[in-house]
């Protein structure tokens, strides 16, 4: 570390040991992920903590110590253990909006009846903002870093603000490995499995017999992408999801049925592509064909921006770098037979 170096006292009340204990996770590994996050150097004897570092890192870590002591609060009887993942979220979101604040990106909370949903990182802010400020926005990047359940809170958000009467959400019926004839029911029946991470943020936001009712009123669709074809969709709400496994022609088909009044956001991860290898995704092609259309905004999230398990920005990262390492080689192996052709 460089620069002038200060020394924070932070003293935590009430001084429970059982709480201490919690914040401090076994063998002291939350406060060595706080140290090796935030860039500073903690020691502690009971509630008392001593932190060593650069003032603005000091008082990040300052901050997230108080937080994190909250989180142990005992509820009937038992002190929760913290998580590592609950300290990896924690830092993850300080040290995001510290960055925001810097770069003096303003960070869009989204209000709902079950609470206040809150950007994690830069990249979301910014997400949420084209969601509020662009008729159609897209949010492209691996699992986990909030695309579909963000898209789902600005729906509710502007449901209940009554700035449009209905939300639609809708998925292409095409999944990994998967043969959706094997299953039973109709079209929409077979492909209700897997709309279930939509109607999962739904619930959580507006509650299971809300949505219920709001479903029976049409209020709120949930239908596969091909019961879209021939409609116009006004004073809507539409979110696209996996929208990786459109066809190039379902791509288009999905946003001409935008009408009056209406926002689309569109999600998806071009690494998880499902189709037929000699079709292209429509996601692809529309990355190419609309990046320079007014009101349509473009938003790449990676794997940086994971907001689940530490774990899964690493599963991430290996596949990119073996997906990467393999094109190489095979680019490689096409030059050196290329090569051998020509010599002979």
């Amino acid at each position: 570390m460089s620069g002038k170096m200060t020394t924070l006292n932070l003293y935590l009340e009430p001084a429970e040991t059982r709480r201490l204990a919690s914040l401090c996770g076994p063998f002291d590994d939350n406060i060595k992920q706080l140290e090796r996050r935030i860039g500073v150097k903690i020691s502690y004897r009971n509630n008392h903590f001593q932190i060593v570092g650069l003032p603005r890192n000091c008082l990040t870590a300052n901050n997230l110590l108080r937080d994190l002591y909250v989180e142990t609060q005992t509820v009937k009887g038992s002190t929760p253990d913290l998580e590592l993942d609950t300290v990896h979220l924690a830092i993850q979101q300080a040290v995001s909006i510290e960055a925001a604040s810097e770069s003096d990106d303003k960070h869009l909370h989204i209000k709902t009846k079950r609470g206040v949903i809150k950007p994690r990182n830069p990249n979301q802010g910014q997400y949420v903002a084209n969601i509020v400020t662009h008729d159609i926005t897209f949010g492209i990047g691996p699992a986990g870093t909030g695309k579909t359940y963000l898209a789902v809170a600005a729906a509710v958000d502007a449901l209940e603000r009554q700035e449009i009467r209905r939300i639609i959400l809708t998925r292409p019926a095409v999944e990994a490995g998967e043969k959706l004839g094997f299953l039973p029911g109709d079209l929409s029946q077979k492909v209700d499995p897997y709309l279930r991470p939509l109607y999962d943020a739904l619930f959580e936001m507006l509650g299971f017999e809300k949505v219920e009712k709001l479903i029976e009123r049409s209020v709120i669709e949930v239908a596969p992408l091909a019961y879209m074809r021939g409609r116009t969709l006004n004073d809507a709400f539409i979110i696209l999801d996996e929208s990786q496994n459109t066809t190039i022609e379902q791509m288009k088909m999905f946003l001409t049925r935008i009408g009056f009044n209406s926002r689309a956001v569109i999600t998806g991860d071009i690494t998880q592509i499902d189709l037929p290898k000699h079709q292209k995704s429509g996601l692809r092609h529309s990355i190419e064909v609309l990046n320079g259309v007014n009101e349509i905004s473009f938003n790449f999230f990676q794997s940086h921006d994971v907001v689940r398990h530490p774990v899964v920005a690493r599963i991430v990262d290996a596949y990119e770098a073996y997906e990467q390492k393999t094109a190489k080689a095979g680019h490689d192996n096409q030059h050196q037979l290329q090569d051998t052709h020509h010599e002979s």
